[in-house]
């Protein structure tokens, strides 16, 4: 099972952007993320197609699974 830890920001037109980071350490520090997210939005490190990172809207792991299925090749 694969983990990634979204990041996920309000830019200036009020659109969700997206940061994943694969594989994050576990278990996840809230206020640690909380903080990066904060540090992100006051440096300008990213940008989007829509302007600068404005605020916070949230954060979560999402985990996948991959089942392979034979098809008899």
């Amino acid at each position: 099972m694969s983990k990634r830890l979204e990041l996920i920001f309000k830019n200036a037109e009020d659109y969700n952007v997206t940061i994943s980071i694969d594989d994050p350490v576990e278990p996840v520090d809230g206020e640690a993320v909380s903080n990066v997210m904060d540090t992100i939005i006051q440096n300008d490190v990213f940008t989007s197609a829509y302007g600068a990172l404005v605020s916070k809207h949230a954060a979560r792991v999402v985990s996948r699974t991959v089942e392979e299925i034979d098809i008899n090749l």
